[in-house]
């Protein structure tokens, strides 16, 4: 029996479904689940030595690839002083420093663990603020796992086919407002509906937890329109985007400042970590300046603060984002061509960096396209790729990830892969 398989049967025995997240155990896919032993740049060794070039990047954490030395350095010379202090550190106010330089609609941060701490935390802000008690989400998209917004929730509630709410009170997912990703129309008559009762509209920019979907011409806009003609707050949740997409994230490409922000992954260098941010005026709300409490332990741990600004001082180099366009960009040209050439329908969807390719006959714009998808065909596809050393996400739902430490043959090798696997699943070989 190899290390992997006797490792996962001990899994299942103590951790639910044998992982600490859903879409880990590959369930939608098949085959066993990958059980890593160390990432090295753009590959990952499983325990059986096993090497696999990896487009997951720790779900988009790790923007210049596994291990690089730089961050690791960084984490080590922080650790060697203290791993934890439950106190307020340097390292918090230089990491701070930068995301409001880098995103002009920040002008206070406040760190916490994780992407849905933050989302939680916006939320509660914007309602305080405003002094109401709807929530306006997008079908399909996923801001973690608070209770309020797992309400048609995106990838892993799609990949495994499970209602978004059980455990949810009736009270909480009422105060929530569903509404179909890119449908101006419907947004409209949402706010016309309910608009003084809105608190705030919650998006993410470009979508990338029902795969990659970019927002349509005019969707970002009218949403700040609306929100500020009603008095309502916009929320774009770049827990995803931000740092990736560019030095300013997703709202620097697409020129629409929101009220607040939230962040995670690339500003933690692969390390826990979340954080959310916006106006002075909306910030100071927040306790110990204003009422609004949110507090935690480990929040703005040193060690996260440290890969996040290692990390961060990278992407600020000169070309870095340039770069990940052109590497993003041949990707998602070679796999278009491994799809027309095969015959198989399906479509590539890219913003920058983050890419899915779906196996559909017309462009994804929405939850409902996405599920329409053909996930068996996915699911044969994601088999073949890692056959030849291949690791994308195991979900059609998921975005794929390109970072600073894959190269130009790395991409030509995948493209070749992809030609390959789709030649193999149509049953050409």
């Amino acid at each position: 029996m190899s290390r992997t398989a006797t490792l996962w049967e001990e899994a299942q025995r103590y951790l639910p479904g044998g992982v600490n997240s859903p879409v880990r155990a590959f369930r939608a896919v098949g085959g066993e689940p990958l059980i890593v032993a160390r990432g090295e740049g753009p590959y990952l060794v499983d325990v059986d030595g096993n090497r696999c070039l990896d487009y997951i990047c720790s779900w988009g954490a790790l923007l210049v690839g596994h291990a690089h030395p730089q961050v690791v350095e960084r984490i080590s010379e922080v650790a060697r002083a203290g791993m934890s202090f439950g106190l307020l550190s340097p390292y918090e106010i230089d990491l701070a420093r930068a995301v409001v330089e880098a995103v002009p609609s920040v002008e206070l941060v406040r760190f916490v663990n994780s992407g849905t701490e933050a989302t939680m935390s916006a939320i509660r802000l914007a309602r305080a603020a405003t002094g109401r008690p709807l929530i306006v989400k997008f079908a399909g998209c996923y801001h973690g796992h608070v209770d309020a917004l797992l309400v048609a929730a995106g990838s892993g509630v799609m990949t495994f086919g499970i209602p978004g709410t059980p455990g949810v009170t009736a009270g909480t997912a009422s105060d929530t407002i569903v509404v179909p990703y890119n449908d101006v129309a419907i947004v409209e008559e949402t706010f016309q509906r309910h608009g003084e009762r809105i608190a705030a509209v919650i998006v993410e920019p470009v979508a990338g937890n029902m795969g990659v979907v970019p927002p349509m011409p005019g969707f970002l806009e009218r949403l700040r329109e609306l929100t500020r003609e009603t008095g309502s707050l916009l929320i774009f949740d770049e827990v995803i985007t931000g740092f990736r997409l560019g030095w300013g994230g997703a709202q620097e490409r697409y020129g629409i400042q929101p009220d607040l922000t939230c962040f995670g992954k690339v500003i933690g260098g692969g390390l826990p970590v979340g954080a959310y941010g916006g106006r002075r005026d909306l910030m100071e709300r927040v306790a110990p300046s204003g009422p609004v409490y949110q507090a935690g332990t480990l929040a703005g741990n040193p060690l996260a603060m440290a890969a996040g600004l290692a990390t961060l001082e990278m992407a600020r180099q000169p070309g870095a984002y340039e770069r990940l366009e052109q590497l993003g960009k041949r990707l998602e040209e070679g796999l278009r061509e491994a799809l027309r050439t095969s015959g198989i329908p399906g479509v590539v969807q890219r913003v920058g960096s983050m890419l899915t390719l779906f196996f559909a006959s017309e462009p994804v714009t929405d939850a409902a396209r996405a599920e329409a998808c053909d996930t068996p065909l996915f699911a044969r596809f994601h088999r073949t790729m890692r056959d030849r050393g291949i690791l994308v996400p195991p979900s059609q739902f998921e975005a794929w990830f390109v970072s600073l430490a894959h190269s130009e043959a790395d991409i030509d090798r995948t493209v070749e892969a992809a030609a390959e696997s789709l030649r193999e699943i149509d049953g050409c070989e």
